[in-house]
């Protein structure tokens, strides 16, 4: 099977589904691929930071063992600056390229606003007669975005579960990579939250830990 996860900025695979993504490498005959939408650009960002960042995702690629990476460049928190023509064109490429039979994609509730338009042109990218390998589509739930909306007919609606429990362990390691992004609790992204939430998510299916996400599409043959 052909996983193709679509992450806004790195860190985004592992808050989401980082217990699911090992589960999936964990057995023969999966293939991961990760699409990043964007990457820290001077003069937004240090260069010691973005120094850094390249390194994270080096290390990320190696805890996932992604078959291949993709990142198509752009510049975080100004996705609502281009044109989403183009965005599509970048992603149905790619999609082209890979044939995956499952995508994981952002939520479309998330406030981040690169979250919000990679979200609205997955309907575009994934039309079935174009891209006839996708039988599955996933959105899922990011610590920080996801839970901070605040429009109800957005609100993240779990009807998929992964149980992550012999994966926890690991997907805490993944995530302490990102140093800059993970902060003492009470923040979000914080390993107590992560941890907290998979106890939720597990308590809802009758494990110890998972991940949820919704539905978006799923074909039968």
């Amino acid at each position: 099977m052909k996983t193709l996860i679509i992450a806004p900025h790195a860190d985004d695979e592992t808050l989401g589904l980082g217990g699911t993504l090992l589960k999936r490498s964990s057995k023969k005959g999966n293939k991961l691929y990760w699409l990043l939408i964007t990457e820290p650009q001077s003069p937004d960002y240090s260069q010691k930071f973005i120094n850094s960042r390249i390194k994270q995702i080096q290390k990320i690629k190696k805890i996932y063992n992604f078959e291949k990476t993709f990142n198509l460049n752009l510049r975080p928190g100004s996705l609502d600056k281009i044109s989403k023509k183009k965005i599509v064109f970048e992603i149905s490429k790619i999609i082209k390229l890979i044939k995956p039979d499952e995508i994981f994609t952002p939520h479309l509730g998330d406030v981040h606003s690169d979250h919000k338009i990679i979200s609205s042109v997955i309907s575009t990218c994934t039309k079935n007669f174009r891209f006839k390998s996708i039988k599955r589509i996933f959105a899922y739930e990011t610590l920080s975005e996801t839970n901070f909306n605040l429009i109800k007919k957005n609100v993240f609606f779990p009807n998929y579960y992964e149980d992550i429990s012999k994966f926890m362990n690991k997907k805490i390691k993944a995530l302490k990579i990102y140093k800059s992004e993970v902060k003492k609790f009470p923040f979000p992204r914080s390993i107590d939250a992560i941890k907290a939430l998979a106890k939720v998510r597990g308590s809802e299916i009758g494990v110890n830990f998972a991940e949820a996400f919704e539905v978006l599409k799923i074909i039968k043959k």
